[in-house]
């Protein structure tokens, strides 16, 4: 059972009042907090004793974000400002920090505070977690600090956290997760910190809502604990990157992502990537895809081969995926194998098939998350890097392509 609104946002304004006041923000937090809650997460910071004072987060989602000189990063329940001034000082002069709070009196003490601080290339705006009030593909991470389990409405929360990334963005939060054995009665007799935290979601209800939100590289992990039956958890996520045909401008990243692969020593029987026009030679000119950043830069890249050029084998690929050692565990290739399967079968193609190392299990388990079987292991079939190699065979078979009767 989900807190309503407007008690969250009096009780919330009611301690902004307090901090403003010069009183600190002691009215949401009770014996013991200081040990699971606020600042003390934060060792190691710069931060002026009186933003400390009025941390009211059960993380630090700057330890999860990993935030990089000129990115945008938006805070959802920025209250005070604490994690916004500490992005800002992140992200540098090239980069923007914004704040969303819905609670006026908080925004206002975090706009002194960072006055204060004399943070610049900071801003607060007021609005709802459930409706943020900035455009599509507008932000390169989003944070937030022990709030989305205030929402009554998550599945909306996630889905405008996915419209306001760009692709490839990045979701590193904190936030309250709830035991799965966390009964209804229970729930409804949360008191003390955790009085507004009986909608906390369960750790596989939050990975579900993710992945319903078109999430990838979803990962939630318990830190501590903040109640009975209640966690701080770390929760990372990343939008799926935007795919776009490959481009002769793209040339020289996919190159590169593809001797980085070789370079494990895992990816392919060769050992040195050939220039572009052998590349190009080889290679079908349909289907080939890569995955972009918000800078437009190569994350990975998918492409097919002919099999044989006997008409019988006309719906038959091979192919190959690579993917920027920097972007693994961000779903860039699941997103380029779908987009894949989507291109050649418009196109009619029945078969998609591969060879992966047995070691390769990244690329194994990645396959057969994509609905692609593993059709046994051909021994020893080659030598490489002077050892002979065995090969797992793999296929995807489409159900729409290549399937009319006779």
């Amino acid at each position: 059972m989900s807190p309503d609104r407007d008690v969250v946002r009096e009780r919330y304004g009611t301690a902004a009042r307090r901090a403003l006041a010069g009183e600190g923000t002691g009215l949401l937090t009770g014996d013991g907090d200081a040990e699971r809650l606020g600042a003390v997460h934060y060792t190691g910071e710069e931060i002026p004793a009186e933003v400390t004072a009025t941390s009211l987060g059960c993380g630090n989602p700057l330890a999860v974000a990993d935030l990089h000189p000129g990115e945008t990063v938006l805070d959802l329940g920025s209250g005070g400002g604490l994690d916004v001034l500490l992005s800002a000082r992140r992200v540098g002069p090239a980069g923007r920090a914004i704040g969303l709070d819905m609670t006026d009196d908080m925004l206002t003490l975090a706009r002194r505070h960072a006055d204060q601080a004399g943070v610049t290339n900071a801003e607060f705006v007021n609005g709802t977690i459930e409706r943020i009030p900035l455009p599509d593909a507008s932000v390169d991470v989003v944070i937030s600090n022990c709030v989305i389990a205030l929402s009554s409405d998550k599945p909306a929360v996630f889905a405008e956290i996915a419209r306001v990334l760009r692709p490839g963005g990045r979701l590193g939060i904190t936030d309250i997760v709830a035991d799965h054995t966390l009964t209804d009665a229970e729930r409804a007799a949360r008191t003390g910190v955790v009085e507004c935290l009986g909608g906390a979601l369960t750790a596989g209800r939050y990975r579900a809502l993710l992945r319903d939100a078109g999430f990838a590289g979803i990962d939630v992990r318990l830190t501590h604990e903040v109640g009975d039956k209640l966690h701080s958890a770390i929760i990372r996520a990343t939008r799926p990157p935007l795919v776009i045909p490959m481009a002769a401008d793209h040339a020289e990243q996919v190159l590169a992502t593809y001797q980085a692969g070789l370079d494990t020593g895992h990816a392919s029987f060769e050992t040195t990537a050939p220039d572009w026009a052998t590349w190009d030679a080889v290679h079908l000119p349909a289907h080939r895809l890569v995955a972009l950043d918000a800078a437009g830069d190569v994350l990975g890249w998918t492409a097919v081969s002919a099999v044989s050029y006997r008409c019988v084998y006309a719906g038959v690929v091979e192919h190959s995926v690579y993917v920027r050692p920097t972007a693994h565990g961000q779903g860039v290739g699941y997103a380029l194998l779908n987009a894949l399967i989507s291109s050649t079968e418009k196109a009619g193609i029945w078969t998609i098939q591969s060879g992966i190392f047995p070691e390769n299990s990244a690329s194994r388990a990645l396959h057969r998350r994509a609905g692609f079987r593993e059709l046994g292991t051909r021994e020893r079939i080659g030598r490489h890097h002077g050892q002979w190699r065995d090969v797992v065979m793999i296929e995807r078979r489409s159900a729409a392509a290549g399937i009319a009767s006779d």
